[in-house]
């Protein structure tokens, strides 16, 4: 039997080709607007949709595939004979494959200076409509809304003159997916729009759209059940674009540890290397090779540095992978790995190789790599905020004691704070030389973070004297400060702030130590 097939797509690629090899199969062809027209112009024999149900296009085309010839030729089922009758009797004719992808919504929305008329001519109605009327009548109809589902179709019309019930269902719950991305974007703008026209950076509902990567062996703990998501559209660089060339399959604990290190590691633009254990730098460090800065990040803190995870952001090469080769590592990231690298590795079968292209830059977070919002899961609901993509510049720097930090130490005290960024509060880290010398995190006082950071460098045989310091948030008392010095440090970065900034500062003075405030912090819970 004939096969019918409708056609009416806003994005045409691949449908001229679709088109083609539907009627060398024989399918009566259907279409709308510019669609009917591209196919008619290329030699096709197609039927106007306003010819085929006999009621004009009107309203600039806002009603034309609204009726009953449409919807009744995708809704009805052909295992009910009284649908069946209905056909007969007013004339329908059964549509068996609808193409359709919608009114550009989302690309509109996302143009600078878009406004409110812009976007709601962008909504679509018709195309949900027969979207949805399809989907549900998956047993009798096959939907598609993306043109990288045109091959197989064919593939398996070609093979057996229908598609099977496994194609369709599968074909109608992404066209399902699809409109709910799609409600969900306008419901997204909608609803953030603001009286003066801006729009805010938090909707007053907030619709996510997520895609399951791939289902983990389990979560946090063995206990725990888990999978990973990634956004609809995921920024280029980010964690989730990348490809694991060998190892075992990657754990929940994993994959957090993997994105710190990787967020961390863009942060620089010399070779870098970063190693992390528990969601924390443990190693940091800047260097001409990635095997020197590797070797100077394993220093810090060699202990924590077993089993953890290792970013690179250049190319490792055969001379880097047999330094990381020594130690046990769940993890080792990187934009790319030489032929030599990836042979040293193919002892190591376990060793989970990740390779992920370095974003090329730009002015937003997307541009970056990097989230544009950051969320945290709280009781029955969510807490959702812009991420910290704050980065440091040196004209940003207020110094604020008699002495005056010279460049080098300007440079160590911009290393530092960017680390400190990426440690878990309160953050307390120690640097020289470009690399750290001691990490400590996550402690409810800051004094023992310090103390923390001074006791790791000092079973790794790491002398602080010199050394620049960065605190993640400001200097409650002076007695933070007075550790810090008397652990050898000769310079503070810290955001400033406090009511006791001048105790702090008088503190700084009376120790003979530089420093500057940054005006901003970096909690990070």
């Amino acid at each position: 039997m004939a096969l019918t097939a409708l056609l009416s797509v806003s994005d045409k690629t691949g449908i001229l080709d679709f088109a083609r090899e539907l009627h060398a199969l024989g399918c009566t062809l259907l279409s709308t607007g510019g669609t009917a027209k591209l196919l008619a112009d290329n030699g096709l024999p197609v039927t106007e949709v306003a010819a085929h149900t006999g009621f004009p296009e009107m309203m600039d085309g806002r009603v034309k595939t609204l009726h009953p010839k449409i919807h009744g030729g995708l809704l009805a089922r052909s295992d009910l004979p009284e649908h069946v009758a209905a056909m007969q009797q007013h004339g329908i004719q059964r549509i068996d494959i609808l193409a359709v992808n919608l009114y550009p919504f989302e690309a509109t929305v996302a143009k600078p200076g878009c406004t409110l008329e812009d976007a709601i001519e962008n909504i679509d109605i018709g195309g949900p409509a027969m979207v949805r009327s399809a989907a549900k009548n998956w047993k009798d109809v096959t939907v598609l809304t993306d043109s990288a589902q045109y091959a197989s179709v064919l593939a398996e019309l070609k093979s057996t003159g229908k598609t099977s019930d496994a194609t369709r269902f599968a074909c109608s719950v992404a066209a399902f997916n699809r409109i709910a991305q799609y409600d969900a974007a306008i419901s997204n703008y909608l609803s953030a729009l603001q009286p003066d026209g801006s729009v805010s950076a938090f909707p007053a509902q907030h619709n996510a759209n997520l895609v399951k990567v791939q289902d983990l062996r389990y979560g946090e703990n063995s206990h725990q059940s888990a999978a990973l998501y990634r956004d609809l559209h995921p920024a280029p660089g980010s964690l989730v674009t990348g490809k694991q060339l060998q190892g075992k399959e990657l754990s929940y604990n994993n994959i957090a540890d993997a994105d710190a290190a990787w967020e961390c590691v863009k942060s620089f633009e010399a070779p870098a290397c970063v190693i992390i254990k528990h969601a924390n730098p443990c190693g940091v460090a800047v260097a001409a090779t990635p095997a020197e800065a590797y070797s100077k990040a394993f220093k810090t803190d060699p202990t924590s540095a077993f089993g953890g995870i290792i970013a690179f952001n250049r190319e490792v090469d055969g001379a880097a992978a047999q330094l990381v080769a020594k130690q046990f590592v769940e993890v080792l990231m990187a934009p790319s790995f030489t032929a030599e690298a990836l042979e040293v590795f193919k002892a190591k079968v376990n060793v989970r190789l990740l390779q992920i292209a370095l974003p090329k830059g730009g002015s937003t977070p997307w541009e970056q790599g990097r989230n544009a919002q950051d969320v945290k899961r709280v009781g029955s609901g969510l807490l959702i905020q812009t991420a910290d993509n704050h980065f440091l510049q040196k004209a940003d720097l207020k110094v604020v004691t008699t002495l005056q930090p010279t460049a080098q130490q300007i440079d160590d005290l911009m290393f530092a704070w960017t680390v400190a960024q990426y440690v878990k509060s309160n953050a307390i880290v120690f640097c020289g030389g470009g690399m750290t010398l001691g990490v400590g995190a996550g402690q409810m006082s800051r004094v023992d973070s310090t103390k923390i950071a001074a006791i790791k460098a000092a079973n790794a045989g790491l002398a602080l004297q010199g050394s620049a310091v960065a605190s993640d948030a400001f200097f409650p008392f002076r007695d933070g400060l007075d550790v810090v010095a008397d652990a050898g440090a000769s310079c503070v970065i810290q955001p400033g702030g406090s009511v006791r900034d001048d105790e702090v500062i008088a503190a700084a003075n009376e120790r003979g130590i530089a420093m500057v405030f940054t005006g901003v912090r970096h909690f990070r819970h």
